[in-house]
């Protein structure tokens, strides 16, 4: 029997067991109430309720303290005996490559198709609200982590919910964190291993395989599919086995460069149509309040790129704090205002540039789209840029190869981090968790499990349920360490010496 011929008897087989169970899970997770014409998916709604009530809650902080936000970046409050792994920088590109990917580059361009160009406006509406659940999530995973007895950090959902509950509300606010932690984590792993690894590996390899090799080529062989995910394999275990100094410091390094030469491609099309970019953003703006686009008129291109931009971002669903709680900080909500930047990073800026690029080209692909037909995101996106740049599709794939790898290895960290709280912090356990991962990105050079990936959406959005409810009930601890935070920086420009910072030590865990 041949490879390809076992691979396709694994495929079906697993999407026949699982198809009904997707299809279940999907419809109860993606839930959806008519609202003016067209479907609105609750779970949505609940991301963009949370994003309005934070930003009410801390005086739309995303605008207010921006500038600061970025001076912590650059490192202006840095301080050398903090507690943690890496810096305010590192922290915030490892999880920007988590966030930053594939959804930038196709789901912007099923947006822009499905609810028209004046999705775009929503998207940026949600991002900006996003900022602000990012940065109430992140300080919660700064202040309540725990450093172990090596030095590493371990932070997120599952270890700020049953902490920070029990210490608000006592035995029942710790019952409660604790199964909320446990729901946590197990979507984190699922998501992880099905949509953060086998789906990315499996559509960069097809992207490649397209470009480079054509459907007769090596790369298009089972072979050839195998080669790749050894070598992607090979590549992600080395990281991975630096733990969280390796990977910050790689994607401080790949995210820059990748998100760099993104933008900068989006403003060669931009600036090559510059004539065509007032209408291309009056079109934006008119589409956002007009009864246009296929999904129904105003409410279904709102609808969109609402959907979109959280998908794209992630605010409210827990998984960047993981990454967030390994910096060196002694304020949390030091780290909450770098984190708000992710959001603004992901939507306001990368999914912007490529709407606009989709719009000013308006190549025939997303016509078509747009009346119905099936095609794909990125052939999109693809498209947009070959109308000024023919090359650019060979450049498009290299982008998609290094977003996809940085994404596997920031949701390798994160799966890491919620394997270990289930099973326990042992080398065996670790040892265990990075070869499952590995075989798991071998795996998605062959196989496709489109219902397996399906889950891992709701997996993901079911995060979503079960942090934001923490999120809620721990907003005035927030919103202590943020006025700790910017008493400290008043100090610091007025030279007075630190008042007491507050329970910023991260807790020291037990030696497993």
């Amino acid at each position: 029997m041949s490879l390809d011929s076992i691979t396709t008897t694994i495929d079906d087989a697993v999407s026949d067991f699982f198809d009904p169970v997707a299809t279940t899970v999907g419809d109860i997770v993606f839930y959806t109430v008519p609202v003016a014409g067209t479907d609105l998916p609750l779970i949505v709604a609940w991301l963009v309720i949370a994003g309005l009530v934070f930003t009410s809650w801390f005086g739309l902080i995303q605008a207010r303290k921006l500038k600061l936000a970025f001076d912590v970046v650059r490192g202006r409050y840095d301080e050398k005996d903090s507690p943690g792994e890496v810096n305010h920088f590192q922290a915030l590109t490892a999880a920007v490559s988590g966030t930053v990917g594939l959804g930038n580059i196709a789901g912007v361009a099923v947006a822009v198709s499905i609810g028209g160009p004046g999705a775009t406006f929503w998207m940026i509406l949600c991002g900006l609200l996003g900022m602000a659940t990012k940065f109430v999530e992140v300080t919660l995973g700064v202040k309540y982590r725990e450093q172990h007895p090596d030095g590493t950090v371990s932070g997120g959902p599952m270890h700020y919910l049953p902490k920070g509950l029990a210490e608000r509300f006592g035995r029942g606010g710790a019952k409660l964190g604790k199964v909320l932690a446990v729901l946590a984590s197990v979507m984190i792993l699922f998501f992880g291993l099905f949509g953060g690894n086998l789906f990315q590996t499996n559509q960069s390899y097809a992207q490649i395989s397209s470009t480079f090799g054509g459907e007769d080529g090596f790369l298009a062989s089972s072979a050839g599919a195998v080669l790749f995910g050894l070598v992607v394999a090979a590549l992600v275990g080395l990281v991975l086995l630096g733990g969280i100094r390796s990977i910050a410091s790689v994607t401080s390094r790949l995210v820059p460069a990748m998100a760099i030469m993104y933008v900068l491609a989006c403003l060669v099309v931009i600036l090559v149509n510059v004539t065509a970019v007032p209408d291309a953003i009056g079109t934006i703006f008119q589409g956002a309040f007009e009864a246009e686009g296929v999904a129904g008129g105003v409410i279904g291109a709102l609808i969109v790129g609402f959907q979109r931009a959280a998908f794209s971002n992630e605010a409210g669903l827990g998984s960047a704090p993981i990454a967030h709680s390994a910096v060196k900080t002694k304020h949390p909500a030091s780290e909450g205002l770098v984190a708000l930047l992710e959001p603004f990073i992901d939507t306001v800026v990368v999914c912007t540039m490529t709407a606009l690029t989709i719009v000013i080209a308006a190549p025939a692909s997303w016509d078509a789209a747009r009346e119905g037909n099936e095609i794909g995101g990125v052939t999109i996106t693809s498209d947009a840029f070959e109308t000024v740049l023919p090359w650019f599709p060979n450049l498009l794939t290299v982008a998609v190869l290094l977003f996809a790898f940085s994404t596997i290895l920031t949701w390798g960290y994160y799966g890491l981090k919620a394997w270990t709280y289930l099973f326990g912090r042992s080398k065996v356990s670790e040892i265990v968790f990075k070869a499952v991962w590995s075989v798991f990105v071998i795996a998605g050079s062959l196989l496709s499990l489109d219902s397996l990936i399906s889950l891992a959406d709701s997996a993901l959005f079911l995060l979503s349920v079960f942090n934001i409810i923490g999120l809620y009930l721990l907003a005035p601890v927030v919103k202590r360490e943020l006025n700790s935070f910017l008493t400290y920086v008043r100090n610091r420009h007025s030279g007075a010496a630190e008042p007491d910072a507050g329970p910023a030590e991260p807790e020291t865990a037990k030696a497993p």
